[in-house]
């Protein structure tokens, strides 16, 4: 694989980053430090500049109006994109538009029609809702929302948690149980918020700043067979293909704050005394520094392998899992060390860092927690019939 970036590559990367730059990052001053929305007019202005430089849409397939962009280019992006203060959980703070679901793709015309365009044209919000109390990480198995058919509807009943943004959405994906234990008795459901039997039955607050999660009690939801996802028993598939491509971004991200932390750090240690000597002047503080530069090599090789395995169309769940997995535990670790050499302004809200390290917290479990990424590495080395 060849790390040097293409003069289109390049290009898209001096954009966004002078994007970030100049536009975003200023704004941040008038926010409060754990916002994650832009005030109406400054986020339409901001979507028509990126919609001038041909990047709206990101994660939409070119023939959906998205950009025409591999894997790498937009691994490179989401670097680029999350390096500001909201970047961990609100890049560029949506500017950038995108799939919200990519599931959706799957859909049939008359379910894109009804869903999936109004939703790429910002007319509808969506929510995703596998997780449930009983765990979230092996949905193969913990599911126990169940379907049941009634003619030409389904009706579900079951709970659902961690589940962002269900009390905003004007409808979601709902996994559901059809069948029996495992993979195949799993379905997606295209379901409506507003429709009887769907309630929020609580909100619930995490680390993350500004935003929350909910849980979910749906209560005899009575559901159009015309609304399955895919087909029946197909449900997990839909889901775990396109998360395994999803984490790639996803993990892209947390290189971004790495960067901008460890930049912090460096400026800081250069100009910070303590007992008549620069803090970078301390061999302590130039090993963090150091350990800090490694482990974001590192990162940005495992995100670039991972993508350019997807884009040659070869496996790359492996790396993908690998690549989740290492970026969340080390830009933990970068966040960690740069808030240590700030010192008490590390953990103060007039700087990022504190924010980041409670987001990154929160990383090492979303999206599959780390200890799952490592028993996917591990089924696929020793084979699928490890439990």
């Amino acid at each position: 694989m060849d790390l040097a970036l293409t003069d289109e590559q390049r290009l898209i990367i001096d954009q966004v980053r002078r994007f970030v730059r100049e536009e975003i990052i200023p704004l941040e001053d008038d926010l409060d430090p754990d916002a994650d929305e832009l005030p109406g007019e400054q986020f339409e202005r901001l979507v028509a500049i990126v919609k001038d430089m041909g990047l709206y849409g990101l994660d939409t397939p070119p023939e959906y109006g998205g950009p025409d962009i591999d894997l790498v280019t937009r691994s490179l992006i989401a670097i680029e994109c999350s390096q500001h203060r909201a970047g961990l959980y609100a890049p560029c703070y949506y500017t950038f538009g995108g799939a919200r679901q990519a599931q959706l793709f799957e859909a049939t015309e008359e379910q894109k029609q009804k869903y999936l365009y109004p939703m790429l044209r910002g007319e509808k919000r969506v929510f995703f809702g596998l997780s449930e109390p009983s765990g979230g990480s092996d949905p193969a198995r913990a599911i126990q929302t169940r379907a049941v058919r009634d003619g030409d509807d389904w009706i579900l009943n079951g709970t659902k948690l961690w589940i962002s943004g269900a009390d905003r959405a004007d409808y979601g994906l709902l996994f559901a149980r059809t069948g029996g234990p495992g993979r195949s008795g799993v379905t997606a459901f295209i379901v409506e918020t507003d429709w009887p039997g769907f309630n929020i039955a609580r909100i619930v607050h995490t680390l993350r700043s500004a935003k929350y999660a909910t849980e979910i009690h749906i209560d005899n939801l009575r559901v159009p067979h015309a609304n399955i996802l895919g087909s029946e028993g197909g449900g997990f598939a839909i889901a775990n293909d396109r998360l395994s491509r999803q984490r790639i971004p996803y993990a892209a991200e947390c290189i971004g704050v790495a960067v901008k932390a460890n930049e912090m750090a460096v400026a800081y240690s250069k100009i910070r005394e303590t007992f008549g000597a620069a803090l970078a002047s301390r061999q302590g503080i130039q090993w963090m520094l150091v350990e800090n530069e490694i482990d974001i090599r590192m990162m940005r090789w495992l995100v670039l392998d991972a993508a350019f395995r997807a884009d040659q169309g070869e496996s790359f769940r492996t790396e993908s899992a690998i690549a989740k997995l290492q970026c969340a535990e080390l830009a933990s670790k970068v966040i960690d060390r740069s808030m240590q050499i700030h010192g008490g302004l590390g953990v103060a809200k007039d700087l990022p860092l504190e924010r980041w390290f409670r987001e990154m917290r929160i990383r090492r479990i979303g999206e599959g927690p780390s200890e799952v990424q490592k028993h996917v590495i591990a089924r696929d080395i020793l084979g699928a019939g490890l439990r």
